[in-house]
Protein backbone atom coordinates (compact mmCIF):
# COMPACT_ATOMS: atom_id res chain seq x y z
CA UNK A 1 0.00 0.00 0.00
CA UNK A 2 2.63 1.97 0.79
CA UNK A 3 4.09 1.85 -2.99
CA UNK A 4 1.23 4.05 -4.14
CA UNK A 5 1.49 6.25 -1.72
CA UNK A 6 5.65 7.04 -2.90
CA UNK A 7 4.86 6.82 -6.72
CA UNK A 8 2.06 9.86 -5.81
CA UNK A 9 4.35 11.68 -3.71
CA UNK A 10 7.27 11.37 -6.48
CA UNK A 11 4.64 12.16 -9.59
CA UNK A 12 3.60 15.31 -7.52
CA UNK A 13 6.58 16.34 -6.04
CA UNK A 14 7.94 16.34 -9.66
CA UNK A 15 5.10 18.23 -11.31
CA UNK A 16 6.17 20.94 -8.37
CA UNK A 17 9.76 20.70 -8.78
CA UNK A 18 9.90 20.92 -13.18
CA UNK A 19 7.05 23.94 -12.34
CA UNK A 20 9.24 25.66 -10.05
CA UNK A 21 12.58 25.55 -12.12
CA UNK A 22 10.47 25.76 -15.82
CA UNK A 23 9.17 29.36 -14.11
CA UNK A 24 12.57 30.43 -13.55
CA UNK A 25 13.41 30.33 -17.37
CA UNK A 26 10.18 32.38 -18.32
CA UNK A 27 10.63 34.92 -15.35
CA UNK A 28 10.05 38.28 -17.67
CA UNK A 29 7.22 36.80 -19.40
CA UNK A 30 5.57 35.34 -16.18
CA UNK A 31 6.48 38.58 -14.34
CA UNK A 32 5.04 40.70 -17.40
CA UNK A 33 1.91 38.74 -17.04
CA UNK A 34 1.55 39.27 -13.25
CA UNK A 35 1.80 42.99 -13.41
CA UNK A 36 -0.72 42.79 -16.05
CA UNK A 37 -2.84 41.14 -13.24
CA UNK A 38 -1.76 44.61 -10.82
CA UNK A 39 0.70 42.37 -8.60
CA UNK A 40 2.90 44.77 -6.65
CA UNK A 41 6.24 44.12 -7.23
CA UNK A 42 5.65 41.33 -10.14
CA UNK A 43 9.28 40.25 -10.63
CA UNK A 44 10.01 39.60 -6.67
CA UNK A 45 7.03 37.70 -6.39
CA UNK A 46 7.21 35.30 -9.60
CA UNK A 47 10.57 34.89 -8.12
CA UNK A 48 9.52 33.74 -4.58
CA UNK A 49 6.49 32.05 -5.89
CA UNK A 50 8.64 29.67 -8.22
CA UNK A 51 10.94 29.21 -4.94
CA UNK A 52 7.87 28.09 -3.27
CA UNK A 53 7.06 25.40 -5.88
CA UNK A 54 10.71 24.43 -5.20
CA UNK A 55 10.49 23.91 -1.75
CA UNK A 56 7.31 22.42 -2.02
CA UNK A 57 8.57 19.47 -4.54
CA UNK A 58 11.97 18.51 -2.68
CA UNK A 59 9.52 18.07 0.96
CA UNK A 60 6.75 16.69 -0.63
CA UNK A 61 9.38 14.16 -3.16
CA UNK A 62 11.97 13.71 -0.34
CA UNK A 63 8.89 13.57 2.90
CA UNK A 64 11.24 15.96 4.77
CA UNK A 65 9.60 18.91 6.52
CA UNK A 66 6.28 18.17 4.32
CA UNK A 67 4.48 20.81 6.54
CA UNK A 68 6.63 22.91 5.08
CA UNK A 69 6.14 21.72 1.62
CA UNK A 70 2.52 22.13 2.32
CA UNK A 71 3.08 25.66 3.63
CA UNK A 72 4.72 26.80 0.35
CA UNK A 73 2.05 25.42 -1.61
CA UNK A 74 -0.34 27.17 0.48
CA UNK A 75 1.19 30.59 -0.05
CA UNK A 76 1.66 29.87 -3.32
CA UNK A 77 -1.70 28.56 -4.50
CA UNK A 78 -3.72 31.15 -2.76
CA UNK A 79 -2.76 34.21 -4.88
CA UNK A 80 -2.05 32.95 -7.66
CA UNK A 81 -5.12 31.55 -8.08
CA UNK A 82 -7.56 34.41 -6.63
CA UNK A 83 -5.31 36.61 -8.39
CA UNK A 84 -3.57 35.08 -11.78
CA UNK A 85 -7.03 33.14 -12.89
CA UNK A 86 -9.50 35.09 -11.29
CA UNK A 87 -11.81 34.13 -14.06
CA UNK A 88 -14.65 35.87 -13.19
CA UNK A 89 -12.63 39.05 -14.00
CA UNK A 90 -12.23 38.14 -17.09
CA UNK A 91 -13.20 38.86 -20.90
CA UNK A 92 -15.85 35.53 -21.95
CA UNK A 93 -13.12 34.28 -24.61
CA UNK A 94 -10.72 33.63 -21.22
CA UNK A 95 -13.05 32.54 -18.67
CA UNK A 96 -13.18 29.43 -19.57
CA UNK A 97 -9.79 28.84 -19.83
CA UNK A 98 -9.26 30.80 -16.22
CA UNK A 99 -11.73 28.96 -14.82
CA UNK A 100 -9.94 25.79 -16.30
CA UNK A 101 -6.43 26.33 -14.16
CA UNK A 102 -8.73 27.82 -10.94
CA UNK A 103 -10.45 24.48 -10.53
CA UNK A 104 -7.16 22.70 -11.05
CA UNK A 105 -5.60 24.98 -8.46
CA UNK A 106 -7.97 24.18 -5.82
CA UNK A 107 -7.86 20.39 -6.60
CA UNK A 108 -4.08 20.84 -6.10
CA UNK A 109 -4.61 22.35 -2.87
CA UNK A 110 -7.07 19.75 -1.94
CA UNK A 111 -4.09 17.41 -2.43
CA UNK A 112 -1.97 19.62 -0.49
CA UNK A 113 -3.97 19.86 2.46
CA UNK A 114 -4.45 16.15 2.56
CA UNK A 115 -0.95 15.41 3.38
CA UNK A 116 -1.32 17.02 6.70
CA UNK A 117 -3.84 13.98 7.44
CA UNK A 118 -0.44 11.41 6.97
CA UNK A 119 1.11 10.74 9.79
CA UNK A 120 4.78 11.16 10.03
CA UNK A 121 7.07 10.17 9.43
CA UNK A 122 6.20 8.84 5.43
CA UNK A 123 6.77 5.33 4.45
CA UNK A 124 10.17 5.78 2.20
CA UNK A 125 11.15 9.61 3.34
CA UNK A 126 13.82 11.26 4.19
CA UNK A 127 12.31 11.78 8.45
CA UNK A 128 11.32 7.86 8.37
CA UNK A 129 15.10 7.03 7.88
CA UNK A 130 16.54 9.72 9.87
CA UNK A 131 14.28 8.56 12.83
CA UNK A 132 15.18 4.49 12.10
CA UNK A 133 18.59 5.52 12.37
CA UNK A 134 18.27 7.23 15.60
CA UNK A 135 16.23 4.98 17.51
CA UNK A 136 19.10 2.19 15.99
CA UNK A 137 22.06 4.21 17.31
CA UNK A 138 19.87 4.48 20.70
CA UNK A 139 19.56 0.99 21.19
CA UNK A 140 23.26 0.52 19.75
CA UNK A 141 23.87 2.96 23.05
CA UNK A 142 21.77 0.91 25.56
CA UNK A 143 23.30 -2.38 24.78
CA UNK A 144 26.82 -1.13 25.49
CA UNK A 145 27.81 -1.94 28.98
CA UNK A 146 28.13 1.03 31.27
Amino acid sequence: MYIWFLIGRIMLGFYYLYSGIHGFTMLPALSEMAAAKGTPAPGFLVFVAHVLLIVAGVCILTGYKPVAGVIALVLFLLPVTFIMHAFWAEKPAAQMNQMIHFTKNLALLGSALMFLAIPRPWPYSIENYRMRKRVEARRTREALPA
